[in-house]
Formats: structure tokens, C-alpha cells, sequence
């Protein structure tokens, strides 16, 4: 009989939630072990130690590895795990924790815990670009810029919400749209743009749910368009959105696709990649790849 306790790893992000991986650490580790895991838990302060945390759980043979943090720290212990068969445990600790809500993983640590315990899993579908993975999306433009003056100027509590609206309308109102080819399907359309986004599966575009996603197993990315630029206009369509006629006014464009390539009038691009800013050089090349990792999940999300 085969009496091997599972092996779990749990990789905590100390700079996610107001220092609540701090005191996540030993809840954890206490509810792991009791449970009957093999269980190691690691604070991590850097993406070079994140890296080195999940590599050093790879090379262990852990049956899960726990991202505990925000879509970033999910997103970077994800990067190292496609490939691989062990199985990627959520704790949101973050601000949005879109992934995490996207799969209806609680909030609560204790409950988010529960889920890993409890097995059940769900092949998820991965994004690509240009070799880097993400779990939610990807954008060139606007967003990307907004994301770095953020950065620049980072914030906790409600302060961070002003700063991010805050930098929204800065980078909006010296916006340069960019003119870009996107190869799809054999042809190519060219369009001039101040964002280009695209999901690991469709977002909803209509009111508070919007940026939300009903299902990570579509096996599809959704290219979203901006057809129009300025302030007033870009915040026009904002509310568009949340009034669900975006797509009906013509300023917001929606193509479902396996695959695609992106071009643009300048090179290398800003892309935001899961919240997180990277410098590549285009041509970008985007693909879906379906059911690339095994997520622990509710029974309900199945």
C-alpha cells in the first residue's frame, strides 16, 4: 500500500495584501500538515526567488504548487508549470485576484485552502505571447503605460485605487495611438488604435461584471480593438461598457481566435502580460494553448 503523503509546495508573495502572507504562512502550513501533507512553504521577496522557489518544487516532485498572492504571483509560478503535471493551488492574496474569482476560488485563506485539500481539479486554458504565458491577458497600448506610471507611484489601500485612476486619466489624455497589422485567419486587417487586448477566453464588455470571464476552457483567445481615441471618447466607451453598448456603438471590436499576429508602427512594444509590463520586439505572435494546466478548483467552477 501506498503510504506517501502528497508533497505540496506554497510559494507566498510577502509583498501581496498588506502583509497578509506574513500571517498566511503558518495558517497554511498548520492546515497542510494537518491534512497529511508533506508541506513547504516559502516567502518570497523578488521574481528571481519566486522563480528559484517554484524551480526548487519542480525538482522535488511536488504533487502542488500553491501561488499564494496576486495575478502576478499566480502568473509567474504559472510561467514554470505549463509543461509539467503538477497542479497549480490558488491563494488570493492580491487586490483583484481576477483569476482566482474567474474560477470562483474563495477569498477567505482558510476556504481557498479547503479547495486545494479537497482535489478537485480543471484543465485551464493558457495564453502565449511570444513564449510568455498568461493566465488572464494581454495588451499593447494604453494599458501597459498605465500599469508602469502606477508602478511608479505604488500605493496601498484606497489610496491605491486613486492612483490607478489617477494614471488612467493621465496616460488617456497624452495617449498616441498606435497603427498596427493583425494577422488573422489569412488575411491581414490594419487598424490605428490606442489598445489592443486580448483574452485567455472572452471577457464579458458589459456592465459591473465587465472584465470578468465566464469560462477558462473555451479554448480561445478574445481579441478586443479599440476603434476610437482621446479622453473624452475613450471615457465615453467606458461607460459604454458598463451600459452593455460597446460593442453594438462600433467602438470596441471582438474577433475569437486560436492564433494571431500583431505588427506595429514601432518596435520593441510595451505588453502588458497579467498586470506586469514587458519590453518585446514585434512581431507578436499570440496562440492559445487549450488545457495547458491543471488548476485546483470548487466542484461548482466544474
Amino acid at each position: 500500500m501506498n503510504t506517501s503523503r502528497p508533497r505540496t509546495s506554497i510559494v507566498l508573495n510577502a509583498g501581496s495584501g498588506d502583509g497578509a502572507a506574513e500571517s498566511a504562512r503558518d495558517t497554511l502550513h498548520a492546515l497542510f500538515s494537518a491534512a497529511g501533507h508533506d508541506v513547504n512553504v516559502t516567502l518570497v521577496r523578488s521574481r528571481d526567488h519566486l522563480r528559484a522557489a517554484v524551480q526548487d518544487a519542480l525538482s522535488r516532485n511536488a504533487h502542488t504548487i500553491v501561488a499564494g498572492g496576486g495575478d502576478g504571483t499566480v502568473n509567474g509560478v504559472a510561467q514554470l508549470m505549463v509543461g509539467h503535471s503538477a497542479y497549480l493551488g490558488v491563494v488570493p492574496l492580491g487586490t483583484l485576484n481576477h483569476f482566482a474569482r474567474d474560477l470562483k476560488i474563495p477569498l477567505d485563506l482558510r476556504e481557498a485552502a479547503r479547495v486545494i485539500l479537497s482535489g478537485t481539479t480543471l484543465q485551464v486554458d493558457v495564453g502565449e505571447v511570444n513564449g510568455r504565458f498568461f493566465l488572464n491577458n494581454s495588451s499593447v497600448g494604453l494599458y501597459p503605460r498605465i500599469v508602469q506610471l502606477r508602478e511608479r507611484y505604488k500605493a496601498r489601500g484606497a489610496l491605491k485605487w486613486l492612483v490607478a485612476i489617477w494614471a488612467t486619466l493621465r496616460v488617456i489624455g497624452a495617449s498616441r495611438p498606435l497603427r498596427v497589422r493583425i494577422h488573422i485567419g489569412g488575411r491581414d486587417v490594419v487598424r490605428t488604435t490606442p489598445l489592443v487586448f486580448v483574452g485567455n477566453n472572452e471577457y464579458r464588455m458589459a456592465g459591473f461584471d465587465a472584465g470578468s470571464r465566464e469560462s477558462v476552457v473555451g479554448g480561445q483567445l478574445a481579441l478586443y480593438v479599440v476603434k476610437t481615441d482621446g479622453r473624452w471618447r475613450l471615457l465615453r466607451l467606458v461607460w459604454r461598457i458598463l451600459t452593455g453598448t460597446a460593442q453594438r456603438s462600433g467602438e470596441l471590436a471582438l474577433v475569437r481566435i486560436t492564433d494571431a499576429t500583431i505588427n506595429a508602427s514601432r518596435s520593441p512594444l510595451l505588453v502588458a502580460v497579467d498586470g506586469e509590463v514587458e519590453s518585446m520586439n514585434a512581431p507578436l505572435r499570440y496562440r492559445i494553448r487549450v488545457a495547458a494546466l491543471t488548476v485546483h478548483v470548487p466542484s461548482v467552477t466544474r
